[in-house]
């Protein structure tokens, strides 16, 4: 679906899921990667701005940034595996805030499931960074300067057609409170694009769905 679509009107909800969940699995036992792309300014008017998190800052010109790469079942996820693996380094998660917004969220994200992906943090961060760098954020998106009202099926149209080499049932959009809160997409992994699973399959239908402006 083309640019110009952004400004039609959609609402969306999605419905809650409640999949299979645990905590203190093994390292690397799973099934294929979530990659979640989160838009910045909805994270922000939800949370960050009440933490005065940096981020939130006017001016970052923030899209969508990397929430997380996270270890995924074909039902449910691990999280806060067991692992030997040492924690990064201040140093090692300060990199990733260009893509991730801060070092904090990159730190955390290596708590709760980084551990779970059988991978040094080092090999973790370096992974994330390059199943994020396989997919193009649509460039639109930079250019929204006013808050919009749209379906969130325009969202994911705009990935698709960004990225002709992923399918529909390989990205999935999801609202919070009634705003665009997320892209994500399914990975194998070896980071090839795959078709998601179950619990994680089923988009946002809001068809006037927030999408807060560009900060």
């Amino acid at each position: 679906m083309r640019a110009p679509a952004l400004a039609t009107a959609l609402a969306l909800a999605i419905a809650p899921l409640s999949p299979a969940r645990a905590e203190g699995e093994r390292a690397g036992d799973f099934d294929y990667y979530v990659m979640s792309l989160s838009w910045s300014s909805a994270w922000c008017a939800l949370e960050g701005d009440d933490r005065r998190d940096p981020q939130c800052d006017p001016g970052r010109g923030l899209t969508f940034v990397l929430h997380g790469l996270w270890p995924q079942n074909e039902r449910g996820w691990p999280s806060f595996c067991r692992t030997t693996e040492r924690d990064p380094s201040r140093r090692e998660s300060g990199e990733m805030a260009d893509i991730m917004g801060g070092s904090g969220l990159a730190f955390y994200q290596w708590r709760k499931h980084g551990r779970c992906s059988g991978l040094s943090a080092a090999e973790y961060y370096r992974t994330s960074r390059e199943a994020y760098e396989s997919v193009t954020i649509p460039p639109v998106f930079a250019r929204m300067v006013k808050t919009l009202n749209v379906p969130a099926e325009v969202i994911e149209g705009a990935f698709l057609e960004s990225n002709p080499h992923l399918r529909r049932d390989q990205v999935t959009v999801t609202c919070k409170s009634g705003m665009i809160q997320e892209v994500r997409v399914c990975l194998t992994k070896d980071l090839e694009p795959r078709r998601c699973g179950a619990d994680t399959i089923r988009d946002c239908t809001l068809k006037d769905a927030v999408l807060e402006a560009v900060r």
